[in-house]
């Protein structure tokens, strides 16, 4: 599909008056002396931040979401079953790897690809997860740090969706602390151009069905970045077991890399960069799209739960006219308008040359927990009928748990900004 495609998708949309995206029921009448009405959808009105392109493209990816991946979620989470089809679709549309130029890719705003990952987690975490591995890891790797051969041979296929890819970097016994890793790379003692990389990487997305791997491995003590090609590897040598019966993030498939004495090209090595540096420039892209994405689960909630205190009447009332649950509806709204501004300014920022990992850290960190938060209590809204799978709520709140624990917890994430704030490192006691 030609790389405009999420521009071309939505031209007619452009010329949409902006007032007028949303319905008439998410929008209060002005009070006097105002020409503005509140909408609860969009309380700040962030839509007014995004460009013509931006909004064209989050209308692409909405249809999409609501269209398609919207009726396949129940069967997706009661069955642990990832429908690989769904990155070609994505692929199709130009949403994967969205922010990157040429190879294929839409080339668009990182803004535009946090809208993106805020309608796919809109509908799941772990749709969004699936597509963040693809985009924002195993993608931005070879964007960033592989060759150009690399770059030209595998990032147009990957942004087709034609080829899965996934990014190596937790290990059994090393999670937060992945600089203790024990994967390594040695030089392939008979063939020439070769290395050979043993080890375990788990709680991989994408690991069982990928094509691709982006793994880091210690090479005489350093830290150095391979892909490695699944077509490539002996039998025997590369196996991807998938992690079952999970209580989150089900949607997804998530499985290990278990490498022994896999060989590997040294062409497929990242030629310049060495240490934490490498893993932690892909990881702080996903982290900016996790930051999106929670508040497209949170918004979720909150109009699920708003749905049913309307519908649902109590003590001859809806529940929606009863003082707590008006405010735990208002918490979320408020949590949902602030995180969508913070992470659209760091996003901007970032186009901009201008921003930091700290800043970063801070947007996923908090989105994060107040998705979680606001999620788990607007599941009170629903009472006993919340245990129920149909209602939805409980899926966001189980994945969340796990997004607010991934690609750094918030406890790291508060270590980090800690550090930054007095200058003292706080990783590792003395």
């Amino acid at each position: 599909m030609n790389p405009s495609v999420l521009r071309t998708a939505s031209r007619h949309l452009r010329a949409a008056n902006r007032l007028n995206r949303t319905s008439a029921a998410s929008r209060s009448a002005p009070i006097r002396g105002y020409k503005t009405a509140f909408n609860w959808e969009d309380p700040l009105v962030a839509s007014e931040l995004f460009t013509e392109e931006e909004l064209a493209i989050q209308d692409t990816a909405k249809r999409y979401c609501q269209e398609q991946l919207q009726p396949r979620i129940l069967e997706a989470y009661r069955n642990e079953n990832y429908d690989r089809q769904i990155l070609n679709e994505m692929g199709e549309l130009g949403l994967l790897g969205a922010n990157i130029k040429g190879y294929g890719c839409a080339g668009a705003s990182t803004v535009a690809s946090g809208l993106i990952t805020k309608e796919v987690e809109r509908v799941d975490s772990g749709y969004r997860s699936g597509m963040s591995v693809q985009s924002s890891l195993a993608m931005t790797a070879i964007h960033d740090f592989g060759t150009q051969e690399l770059k030209d041979r595998l990032l147009p296929e990957l942004a087709r969706g034609k080829l899965a890819g996934c990014f190596g970097l937790t290990e059994p016994n090393h999670g937060s602390d992945p600089g203790s890793m024990e994967t390594v790379a040695r030089e392939h003692p008979t063939k020439k151009g070769y290395y050979l990389l043993s080890g375990t990487k788990t709680w991989i997305t994408n690991s069982p069905l990928s094509d691709l791997f982006v793994v880091w491995a210690k090479l005489d003590g350093k830290i150095r970045g391979f892909a490695v090609e699944r077509s490539q590897c002996p039998e025997g040598t590369l196996t991807t077991p998938a992690i079952k019966n999970k209580t989150a993030l089900r949607a997804s498939i998530t499985g290990m890399i278990q490498m022994d004495d896999c060989p590997v090209p040294a062409e497929n090595m990242f030629p310049d960069v060495t240490g934490l540096v490498g893993p932690f420039t892909c990881l702080n892209s996903a982290r900016l799209g996790i930051a999106f994405g929670a508040m497209g689960a949170l918004e979720d909630c909150l109009d699920r739960a708003r749905t049913y205190a309307l519908e649902r009447k109590q003590f001859g009332s809806p529940l929606a006219k009863f003082q707590l649950i008006q405010k735990k509806l208002v918490d979320a709204a408020t949590d949902a308008a602030y995180g969508t501004l913070a992470a659209t300014q760091v996003a901007r920022l970032k186009d901009a040359g201008k921003s930091c990992p700290e800043m970063i850290s801070m947007v996923k960190r908090q989105n994060c927990d107040r998705a979680l938060v606001n999620a788990r209590i607007l599941q009170e809204v629903l009472g006993g009928n919340a245990a129920s799978d149909e209602y939805h709520i409980a899926r966001h709140v189980a994945n969340l748990f796990v997004v607010q624990t991934y690609e750094g917890q918030s406890d790291i994430h508060s270590l980090i900004l800690g550090r930054a704030i007095t200058g003292l490192q706080a990783f590792v006691p003395k």
